[in-house]
């Protein structure tokens, strides 16, 4: 690994990663090899996560493309340099921001959307001039190796590499030096990644978690709510980072909305989910054991049946929880629905906002003061009104989380930015030169600087 990283190192220095030409050519060429192997993806992400072609278009590879198509359409406009306003003081010269790739990335991404998760970031820092190291999860072996292969067909090593393996190869990376690290998943590793950056005052950006709340208010179209709640909630097994993790619902209609969500389940999962081929699975055992010690049956009102030999679990929903039941002591990541009801708005927004600030946060309503006073007082990283998960599909706005669920953003011209640093540069002129900041000083130096510099 340190091999690899000293030739990445050589290799940055060459200026090779430099020319936008050269960017958007390796993109293409990553473009057309994903497109190529796209059933050899949609079968490793069936085989780690039990994913069906459609879901692993819709939420991976479809989302990677279009990353690329965006850089490809605006690539060469985030590239320039931005002139900016220079004051008098500084007549007379210019004043511009280069945008100047980091240099050598590392990529450490989870298993829950393990093609997305390294592949969007990679485009991201291609786009920005970098090399890069890539770290997929050990829990995602399938798709981590076609990553590989795809990587190693577009790119020389000295490049971008894959490195595979597990806590022992994630623990040597981080001992090394690089420029820019970038990491996806939980918040107990993130921790351990930013302490081990700040050993070498290296930036990072961090992709957590967190319990994002799901709040339906009375006003709220139900029926319309529940079909996108169920959504997004048991998409990849309720495997998603900005899944809804629990509903707080106006008292007064908590039983409408569950009736919605129980018909909804049928009518999108079938009436016995565990025989859908289209329904994921939990990633593994241990996190499948997890998961079933958070359901309360007593409390189950819809789902609640597992299979430990395939490892699914229902779409289960419970209800009259607190936030003493366990489900609400840990992110659920899975695809377990806690309903809890709640009497006065300003009330959830006092203890949304006494938790950990989470990736996400929706809002079902028809009431512009409801979602107004939830979307300014509520700290999260990003989230939609009246829909759920899909806000992270717009390229024109940053995703990345707040607080305890993560720090920094990507997507698009964000994602550039990200892996760029913005470099201040002043072009002075020789023709001209102020003398007002040269000593001797004196009270007409005085006089003047106080009428430029106020």
């Amino acid at each position: 690994m340190q091999n690899i990283l000293n030739r990445q190192r050589e290799f940055f220095k060459s200026g090779k990663t430099l020319p936008v030409k050269a960017r958007l050519e390796y993109l293409k060429k990553l473009k057309e090899v994903i497109k190529a192997n796209e059933q050899e993806i949609f079968d490793a992400i069936y085989k780690d996560l039990g994913k069906s072609s459609t879901e692993a278009y819709m939420c991976e590879v479809g989302l990677s493309l279009d990353e690329i198509s965006y850089f490809q359409k605006n690539l060469k406009k985030f590239a320039k340099d931005k002139t900016v306003f220079t004051p008098i003081t500084n007549f007379h010269a210019r004043s511009y921001i280069k945008s100047v790739p980091w240099g050598n990335v590392l990529i450490i991404s989870p298993w829950n959307y393990p093609f997305l998760l390294s592949i969007e970031p990679l485009i991201d820092a291609i786009a920005a001039g970098n090399t890069v190291v890539i770290k997929p999860s050990a829990y995602s072996p399938y798709t981590s190796e076609i990553v590989r292969k795809i990587v190693k067909e577009v790119f020389p090593e000295e490049y971008v590499a894959v490195v595979t393996g597990g806590r022992e190869e994630n623990k040597a990376l981080l001992e090394m030096k690089f420029d820019y690290i970038f990491f996806t998943g939980s918040s107990n590793v993130g921790k351990e990644v930013l302490r081990k950056a700040a050993e070498n005052l290296t930036p990072v950006s961090l992709e957590l978690g967190g319990k994002s709340p799901c709040i339906v208010d009375k006003s709220a179209n139900l029926k319309l709510a529940a079909k996108r709640i169920v959504f997004g909630k048991f998409v990849n097994c309720g495997q998603t980072c900005v899944a809804p993790d629990y509903i707080y619902c106006d008292k007064g209609v908590k039983d409408e909305l569950i009736g919605y969500i129980r018909q909804e389940i049928s009518k999108q999962l079938g009436e016995n989910p565990l025989e859908n081929k289209n329904y994921g699975k939990i990633i593994n055992e241990k996190h499948f054991n997890r998961l079933c010690g958070l359901i309360n049956q007593d409390k189950v009102v819809v789902g609640g049946k597992t299979l430990p030999e395939t490892l699914k679990i229902e779409p289960t929903v419970m209800d009259n929880i607190t936030w003493d039941d366990a489900v609400m002591k840990e992110e659920i990541f899975g695809p377990i629905l806690p309903v809890m009801i709640y009497d006065n708005l300003d009330e959830v927004i006092d203890i949304v906002e006494s938790k950990p600030h989470p990736l996400a946060l929706y809002i079902f309503s028809s009431d512009k003061k409801n979602i107004k006073k939830v979307t300014e007082r509520c700290r999260y990283g990003g989230g939609c009104v009246n829909d759920v998960v899909v806000h992270l599909a717009t390229p024109e706005m940053p995703f990345g989380g707040c607080g305890e669920s993560g720090m920094g953003s990507y997507h698009g011209k964000f994602g550039f930015d990200t892996f760029t640093h913005k470099k201040s540069i002043l072009d002075k002129k020789t023709w001209f030169d102020l003398p007002i900041r040269y000593q001797p000083y004196s009270n007409l130096q005085n006089l003047l600087l106080k009428m430029f510099l106020r």
